[in-house]
């Protein structure tokens, strides 16, 4: 009984106090955007994740509220769309991959130049640092300092290790995001 009553408190809930939101998540090739995506909308880890072509639009829904999700690739050849995408939506999702040391440098200089755009100035940012999981990640202090997060101020920043593989911190992730959703 306990079971049906909670079904159908949130039922109303959603019924009549759903929030929608969009986010876009952005970042490099093979950082792992759209395996973090199928996780956190319950689907199952899969290893063997084809690149994505433009984008993906995938829901999560987290109690009350529903999230929109544009998962966009991340080949040289699709990042000048991410300023588009990025516009307008309730917060931006910078992956990276924290055990690919060698590709901070670039990853940095995509991030810093998509949040140089004005249009995006006071969208809340939070950067995952996936793979989280593997032996030679970088710590979040130390993406932090690669991608030099500390110089990006008049907005609203956070940083969070996480694996999408082993779900690592993934409930924190969504509580970030819905805490963002009326805003």
């Amino acid at each position: 009984m306990a079971g049906l009553f909670t079904w159908l408190w949130d039922w109303l809930l959603w019924l009549f106090w759903a929030t929608e939101m969009d986010v876009t998540i952005v970042g490099l090739q093979n950082a792992g955007k759209t395996s973090l995506v199928r996780v956190l909308a319950g689907q199952e880890f899969t290893v063997d994740s084809i690149p994505t072509v433009a984008f993906n639009k995938k829901e999560v829904k987290k109690g009350h509220v529903s999230i929109r999700c544009w998962d966009l690739g991340g080949q040289v050849k699709f990042r000048n769309m991410w300023e588009r995408y990025c516009r307008d939506v309730n917060a931006i999702i910078f992956v990276v991959d924290a055990a690919d040391r060698d590709s901070m440098p670039v990853a940095k200089d995509e991030l810093h130049t998509l949040l140089a755009n004005e249009s995006l100035a006071s969208i809340p940012l939070l950067v995952l640092a996936n793979k989280s999981d593997l032996r030679q990640k970088m710590t979040v202090d130390e993406v932090i300092e690669a991608l030099n997060l500390k110089k990006v101020t008049h907005r609203e920043i956070s940083c969070y290790g996480v694996s999408a593989k082993e779900e690592t911190n993934l409930e924190a992730v969504l509580q970030w995001l819905v805490a963002r959703s009326g805003k």
